[in-house]
């Protein structure tokens, strides 16, 4: 990398000032970057440690600090690059306010670049934050590994472009500009700039079955998943016996890509004949792109980047637009007066004279461009601050592919259908005048006294209530109610950006609603730990819900989304929904009787492994991996969380276990006789025996037995080989304690023993460890014939019982009551523990790793690294902040159509990949609808039924609609059914005294309601689906 210019005017920030202290790299003794992975690891998991480290040595240049310049900023010095320069020669504004999240009224009339360096300094003292106060010039610029000007006049873009683009090598230059609801982004990183990953995907990967001797060669995979690969991709071979030549030629091109098979284009007719086995594997390319000057792509931009298909005149028009509104500004000294119609005719008219192809032009939008091209507002800066924050670290590493080369965008839906006049544009002398510019002060008095439920306070939940302290929400009449039942963790400082390392292990909500007013004073926000769930609905009851505007889900489950889901469709409340992975977004609107609901569609579940391939046949790390989780739970959860619970109540317990005398039941007995009497651990040097034996057990014996039961040349009832793929047949291994890996598998499965069994940890030298390790007795192994070995992909438990099991498991309880006289209501500490991957100093993380990479060596897959392991082993969901940005810039967009009554045409759900960049915006589906003699409902419907009504008056109530009820259920319980005689009984008895009686329903003293299901007939004795009744009985 080359080193940064420095300026005279660049005044760079003091780290030994600041109070936080997290730093996200550090230099080894050989100078190369050291990345801090536990706070970073969300990030690696997309970027990997190559981009990071590229990152860590780019210079960059943000110029312009007003919204989207801070927004790139955050972004980028949480991405953890080598510095960040930031150039503003403007004063800072109260109006700036709207959008520019770091100033306060405090720092009107200061440098808004040196106004805002200190709190950006705080998101990460790794990056070195600097200020320039003066105009750039082109040497200055060209220092840098990007370049991002925001808020300038074309002439000074051009002509920095001009130098960056002539620079040896080119410095990657990027302009963009948020007006009101308008936006453009121009990216020029020069001729041959190099795209390393296109994509950020994982290499595609086949299992081989068979490969032929022609040309093209047919290679057949496993039909267990269909190949993703495609026609011209590159592969590599490894593992193929038979035809070793396929391993060692190099990456070969492929064609003719079926669901299981494809040609690859090499000659094998004297290659040696396909046995069995082998892999083949993606061979992800770069490309080089040769990109245009900003001087060029004005006059020929090419093939704008689409956002949305509805608007596909849009962007051309738009690039005229900006163009106009350059030469306006230049003229005047200003920009286009809100409301102002002599402005909107000069925009007109500006377009019209640089349309010399003719493009059809929208005099509407050109005006309504020009009425809000004053305004700065927060989600439009949110998003294109995810956007080109993201387009800068492509610029400094070469991982996704750049942006090409414009991108024009508008939320036009967003304002009023008509431009306002000018008098409700009229500044206020607030800081929420730039927002006023674009939707008129009525509409801005209307978001100061919204109810919102911002519900989570992780990444997603930061950047929302970032922006509605920006945007003035609930910042006059109005609360936000922020809950998250979560505390803060060192891992979530790289994204969440609210949060300092003096936050770790508070709560996130509290400090999330802490830094959120001292943003903006005014807002009136409520932070709560409650989880939303059944379990709290007291806490969020009737009222709550019948109380709010909107409800914006910043939540990271399937599970809890569908449950607020749920209870906005019950309260028929809009619901505002994203979610992000890695570089891709999406966000759904969820308005009532207008959309379709959040639960209408769900993803497919994961495919999981069979018990047989994780317990004995793994092919793939991840196998190796799930079944290392597994084992840990079992033997410090799940196991010592039952010994405790037999300590607790023996007597209980015991007969519980009497009660069901199966395979399972027998298998949990034996592990807590295990753990409590016939291998009580008492002291540390007993652990590490424990330890070094369970390695033998595992590793060594299991294998031996595994290979005695089935040998390599073991065939199947058909006469296939027995170990074909996608089998790996597994080898032995033997412990070393000059192996790294299995020394690390003893100390971390002592120590976690120890903790388990509430014995004192002893800090061992390696040396120590493997003396005490070398004393250790282990037994010969000698493989049992008759031994059974799940092989078949469906099972997925523990066979049934046998006849013996309850005289076994009866036998085992007797010993456990012998044995545990001494424990039971004594002081013996049994500590269950819970698998927590984000603390490296637990060993949690070294056990499944030593564990996971010990299976690979048996069945020769290749081991990985811990922060691999972490990310598999812990489903680790890939994370970066631009994406985050990028997601609730655009949900807030649609927040603000929801004061305007919308229709549905106006909403847009969007799905969106910031690595491509590929961007899909479409109306959300409407909800389906049901209709019987003359009714109409969908799912946002309740039938409310007024009064204490009886189940006679029930069911005459859909008499009287030409329906017949005739079953009624509240919960699990069934309430009436026209089947049973005994339950005409019940007919003349109130349905609130049956439900409280029969389902044993608490009803809240606040609830004024309760909720059945009543099944119905239609006068054809068809079965109808009809909404669910709510009885208001109070």
């Amino acid at each position: 990398m080359r080193e940064k210019r420095k300026s005279p005017d660049v005044v760079s920030e003091d780290p030994n000032n600041k109070k936080n202290r997290t730093q996200q790299t550090t230099m080894t003794k050989g100078g190369e970057v050291e990345l801090d992975e536990d706070l970073h690891s969300r990030q690696l998991a997309v970027y990997g440690r190559e981009t990071m480290r590229r990152l860590a040595g780019a210079h960059v240049l943000i110029a312009g600090l007003k919204g989207l310049g801070v927004e790139v900023a955050k972004n980028v010095i949480l991405a953890g690059v080598k510095s960040v320069t930031l150039q503003d020669v403007g004063s800072v504004e109260k109006r700036d306010l709207g959008a520019q999240f770091y100033l306060t009224e405090e720092d009107v009339g200061k440098n808004r670049a040196e106004a805002c360096r200190a709190k950006l300094q705080e998101l990460n003292t790794a990056v070195t934050v600097e200020t320039s106060t003066v105009d750039l010039t082109e040497d200055f610029v060209c220092g840098f590994q990007a370049v991002l000007l925001t808020d300038s006049t074309l002439d000074n873009a051009l002509r920095l472009n001009d130098a960056c683009h002539k620079h040896d090598p080119p410095v990657p230059f990027i302009k963009a500009d948020t007006r009101g609801v308008f936006a453009n982004v121009f990216c020029d990183f020069g001729s041959g700039f190099t795209v390393y990953d296109v994509d950020g995907e994982e290499p595609h990967k086949g299992i081989v079955a068979s490969i032929s001797n022609d040309s093209p060669a047919l290679v057949t995979c496993v039909d267990d998943e269909r190949l993703e690969f495609q026609d011209g991709e590159l592969v590599t071979f490894s593992e193929v016996k038979g035809m070793p030549e396929l391993n060692t030629c190099g990456p070969v091109r492929i064609k003719g890509v079926k669901a299981h098979s494809f040609f690859i284009e090499v000659d094998t007719t004297n290659f040696g004949q396909y046995e069995r086995g082998g892999l083949v594997l993606q061979v992800k390319e770069s490309v080089t792109r040769d990109f245009k000057s900003l001087r060029e792509g004005l006059k020929e931009p090419g093939e704008f980047l689409l956002s949305d298909f509805a608007k596909l005149d849009r962007p051309p028009m738009l690039h005229l637009a900006f163009q106009a509104l350059d030469q306006f500004q230049v003229k005047n000294k200003r920009l286009p007066a809100p409301g102002n119609a002599a402005d909107g005719d000069e925009i007109v008219a500006l377009t019209k004279a640089l349309n010399t192809d003719n493009i059809d032009l929208d005099e509407a939008i050109l005006k309504k461009f020009a009425s809000g091209a004053s305004g700065d507002l927060s989600p439009m800066a949110a998003m294109f601050g995810g956007i080109v924050g993201q387009e800068v670290v492509k610029a400094c590493t070469g991982k996704f592919h750049p942006l090409f080369q414009f991108f024009y965008f508008d939320s036009l839906e967003s304002i009023p259908a008509e431009i306002l006049s000018p008098e409700e544009y009229a500044p206020q002398d607030s800081r929420y005048d730039s927002q006023i510019a674009v939707f008129g002060r009525s509409i801005q008095e209307k978001i100061q006294k919204m109810n919102v439920f911002l519900v989570g306070a992780g990444a997603l939940g930061c950047e929302f209530v970032k922006n509605m302290a920006c945007m003035g929400i609930a910042c006059k009449d109005g609360k936000v109610t922020l809950t998250d039942d979560d505390i803060i963790e060192k891992s979530n400082l790289s994204r969440q950006f609210l949060f300092r390392d003096w936050d770790i292990k508070q709560p996130k909500s509290t400090v999330a609603a802490k830094a959120a007013l001292a943003i903006n004073p005014a807002l009136n926000i409520t932070a709560l730990q409650e989880r939303v769930s059944p379990d709290t609905e007291t806490v969020f009851d009737d009222d709550f819900w019948d109380g709010l505007d909107v409800v914006v889900n910043a939540l990271d489950n399937v599970n809890a989304r569908l449950y607020v889901d749920s209870r906005c469709v019950y309260f028929q409340r809009p619901l505002l929904e994203s979610g992000t992975l890695g570089t891709k977004c999406n966000t759904q609107m969820v308005i009532p009787e207008k959309t379709e609901n959040y639960g209408a569609s769900r993803d497919p579940p994961e495919k999981q492994a069979p018990m047989c391939t994780l317990h004995s046949f793994p092919f793939i790390i991840d196998h190796c991996l799930a079944w290392a989780r597994s084992e840990f739970e079992g033997l410090y959860e799940k196991t010592p969380s039952e010994a405790v619970k037999y300590l607790s109540k023996p007597s209980e317990v015991a007969d519980a276990f009497m009660a069901t005398p199966d395979a399972a039941t027998r298998e949990t007995v034996e592990k807590v006789l295990d753990f409590l009497v016939t291998k009580r651990l008492k002291t540390y040097t007993e652990c590490v025996s424990w330890a070094r034996r369970m390695f033998q057990e595992y590793f060594f014996n299991k294998i031996s037995q595994l290979t005695f039961t089935f040998p390599e040349d073991a065939k199947t009832s058909t006469g296939a080989l027995f170990w074909s793929a996608p089998k790996r047949f597994p080898s032995v291994v033997k412990f070393s304690t000059s192996n790294p890996s299995h020394l690390m598998f003893v100390r971390a499965g002592a120590n976690l023993m120890a903790e388990a069994h509430g014995v004192d940890r002893e800090e061992l030298s390696d040396d120590a460890l493997a003396a005490l390790i070398n004393s250790v007795q282990i037994e010969d192994f000698v493989p049992k014939s008759g031994v059974k070995i799940e092989t078949d992909p469906k099972a997925t438990a523990s066979s049934a019982g046998s006849m013996d099991d309850e005289t076994i498991i009866a036998d085992m309880l007797k010993k456990l009551e012998e044995g545990t006289k001494d424990l039971v209501g004594g002081s013996h500490k049994i500590a269950p523990i819970s698998f927590e991957k984000d603390d490296d100093t637990n060993f949690h993380m070294d056990f499944i790793t030593a564990m996971a990479n010990m299976r690979a060596v048996n069945y020769q897959i290749t081991e990985v690294d811990k922060l691999q392991a972490k990310l598999i082993a812990g489903r680790i969901i890939p994370a970066i902040a631009t994406t985050t940005a990028m997601a609730t810039g655009l949900v807030c967009l649609d927040l603000y159509k929801l004061l305007l009554d919308s229709p549905i045409e106006a909403y847009r759900n969007t799905f969106a990949n910031l690595a491509l960049p590929l961007f899909a915006m479409a109306e959300p589906i409407p909800p389906k609808y049901l209709e019987y003699n003359n009714m109409k409902w969908s799912l946002w419907d309740r039938w409310i039924i007024e009064g204490d009504v009886t189940v006679q008056e029930l069911l005459d109530y859909f008499e009287e609609r030409k329906l017949t009820a005739y079953s009624v259920s509240c919960g699990q319980s069934l309430i009436y059914n026209n089947f049973f005689p005994k339950h005409k009984e019940r007919l003349p008895k109130k349905m609130s005294t049956l439900v409280q009686e029969i389902s044993k329903l608490e009803i809240p003293p606040k609830r004024r309601h309760f909720d059945v299901v009543v099944a119905v007939e239609d006068e054809q004795e068809e079965d109808l689906d009809i909404p669910l009744i709510s009885i208001r009985f109070r």
